[in-house]
């Protein structure tokens, strides 16, 4: 470290600590959807109307005269789509909630002349007038396919609790409608239609009332969601990335994954002095930050404590992934949060690599068999290539990718061929064809970015499916054979999540727990590549660089863990585009935008 990091008084950790779930937010919220589960109730079970807690149900906001059920259904429904907003104190479910309480009081009076309807709406509209300052939080960067996923989510709700409706009237039911009647009778009520079951008396009425209340709730929040305006999603400006390559100029050689901070769909605070910079993306709530804070590590709490209070204002969950071990100490000194050790970096000394000895023999014995077979490489800069081969190159890493959903974040560049990227090493492996492919004599790619001056970090590994095996060892190998003459001393490669309990769990005298927990890691690297990565990165002798997670609390890390996944591309909730309509759009974007660089390891 250049200087030793200041420390804070606890009342600055107490405001750095970021937003912890605050009581009357969290009590409102549950009252909010005890209120909406009471009032669903009271609309579509007919026992429960004429129970014990008909007494509470009559008298909640939303269920008063003679379209009790529907009211109570469409009060219920947005009670409970409030509640997780109410929740994470959004200012804007706060005032959906204050004016829908008052509705409520109002049609409780002028229908049924209820006092303590009023009173109810009354109990629960003070804590949220009173607290009101707890309820501030901005809204969440914005996507249409939130319209979508509503529309998708609310319709199978409202088919399931549809067919509830109409089945729970069996002694008011004229025949006996099997199943495709009563879900076709949903679709038609959903739409405001009659269907094929009849009912007697005003049970027909009810379920009517009831299904058109849903299909209403469903169509006006789809809408509002797709048409509301537009809060923008992260991105980086041209004049954060000048800023951000000023730091990394002087400070770049601090963190292997500083450069992975100028990918496009991140958003960047600064420190108030503009020395330090914590580049992140928020995904499902969590405001997601990798590797460590940027520029001069003196500067960092400023950056956090800027970091924080955009968390604060928006109630995102605050989370780090990948960071160093100097950097979790600052952040978990900082800001009281803390850290797990997540896995370690591979990081290969140029000056101590060689295949000579009995460890490096199969990487040997593996690139002499692939050089015999025709292959040659070739290791330069990014700026010494040639257009033509550039987009070449893009094209290739875009059609190899592997798999139809673009990943990488943390230690993905997310471009090929910027030309602002001009110091990024690219590697490649050719081999002449007796019939050249669509793109001649390549076969394989890897790229890496700068490490300060000094060093490179992998970003993407690609290649042709019908080249031989053990083309990411032999462009790995030609790549610190090269190294020298591009200054370069040290290579980062890939990451291995858990490494350390892997390594561990397969030594003589392993305990049960570890060997239990090796073993569960074994079994999903079916899907996730966790022991194959380790295994790959082993063989080149690298010394191991712990990386860890800072999160706030221990219940935040199945949602942080799963917030990370949609980051790295491993879940997707958005519906994909066609192969051919990617390749259309990518045409017309800049060089910048061809790909995402991704963590490919299904060709090791």
């Amino acid at each position: 470290m250049s200087g030793e990091v200041p420390s804070r008084s606890s009342r600055a950790r107490r405001i750095l600590r970021g937003p912890r779930p605050e009581a009357v937010p969290t009590l409102v919220s549950r009252a909010a959807a005890l209120v909406g589960a009471l009032d669903i109730a009271a609309g579509v079970f007919p026992r429960f109307r004429h129970s014990r807690m008909h007494a509470i149900a009559e008298v909640l906001p939303g269920s008063f005269g003679p379209f009790a059920a529907a009211l109570s259904l469409s009060a219920g429904v947005l009670l409970l789509l409030l509640a997780h907003g109410l929740r994470r104190g959004k200012r804007r479910a706060w005032r959906a909630a204050v004016a829908l309480l008052p509705a409520g009081a109002a049609a409780q009076f002028a229908y049924r002349h209820s006092i303590a309807g009023v009173l109810i709406a009354v109990v629960l509209l003070v804590p949220l007038l009173r607290h009101r300052d707890q309820f501030a939080a901005l809204p969440d960067p914005r996507s249409r396919w939130r319209a979508l996923a509503n529309f998708v989510l609310m319709s199978a709700a409202s088919l399931v609790l549809g067919l509830v409706i109409v089945s729970v009237h069996p002694h008011r039911t004229v025949g006996d409608p099997g199943l495709a009647d009563r879900l076709t009778h949903v679709v038609y009520g959903l739409f405001g239609f009659e269907g094929p079951v009849d009912y007697t008396g005003n049970a027909s009425w009810t379920v009517a009332f009831s299904l058109g209340a849903l299909g209403w709730i469903t169509a006006v929040t789809t809408i509002y969601l797709a048409f509301r305006p537009e809060h923008p999603a992260a991105r980086l400006t041209e004049e954060d990335e000048a800023q951000l390559r000023a730091l990394l100029e002087k400070h770049g050689r601090r963190d292997s994954l500083g450069h992975f901070a100028l990918r496009r769909d991140k958003a960047v605070v600064f420190s108030p002095s503009g020395k330090a910079a914590v580049t992140y993306r928020v995904v499902s709530g969590v405001m997601l930050a990798s590797g460590d804070p940027i520029g001069d590590v003196e500067a960092w709490p400023g950056a956090i404590e800027r970091f924080m209070d955009e968390a604060k204002a928006h109630s995102w969950t605050p989370a780090v992934m990948g960071c160093s071990e100097t950097g979790g100490e600052v952040w978990t000194r900082e800001t009281g949060l803390d850290a797990l050790e997540l896995g370690d970096e591979a990081v290969v000394d140029v000056a101590d690599f060689s295949l000579a000895g009995r460890a490096m023999r199969n990487v040997r014995q593996m690139v002499k068999r692939i050089e015999r077979a025709g292959y040659e490489t070739r290791v330069r800069r990014i700026r010494d290539l040639s257009d033509g081969e550039l987009d070449r190159i893009r094209r290739a890493a875009d059609d190899w990718r592997g798999t139809d959903t673009e990943r990488g974040f943390s230690m993905a560049l997310g471009r090929v061929g910027d030309p602002a990227d001009g110091d990024c090493l690219i590697a490649t492996a050719h081999k002449q064809d007796d019939e050249p492919g669509e793109y001649g004599d390549l076969k394989a790619i890897l790229h890496f970015v700068p490490w300060g001056t000094d060093g490179v970090s992998l970003d993407l590994m690609r290649r042709d499916r019908s080249a031989d095996p053990g083309m990411n060892e032999l462009l790995i190998v030609a790549a610190l054979q090269a190294a020298p003459k591009f200054d370069i001393t040290r290579i980062s490669l890939n990451f291995a999540m858990f490494r350390s309990a892997l390594a561990r769990g397969e030594k003589i005298g392993a305990g049960p727990v570890l060997r239990a927990w090796r073993g569960l890691l074994v079994f999903l690297s079916r899907w996730f590549q966790i022991e194959s990565l380790y295994k790959f990165n082993a063989k080149f002798q690298p010394r191991w660089e712990p990386r860890f997670v800072v999160y706030r609390n221990s219940a935040d890390l199945p949602r942080i863990g799963f917030a990370a996944m949609q980051a790295e591309g491993f879940v997707t909730l958005a519906l994909p585009l066609p192969r051919f309509l990617r390749r259309r759009r990518a045409s017309l974007e800049r060089p910048c935008a061809h790909t995402v660089a991704e963590r490919d390891m299904r060709a090791a």
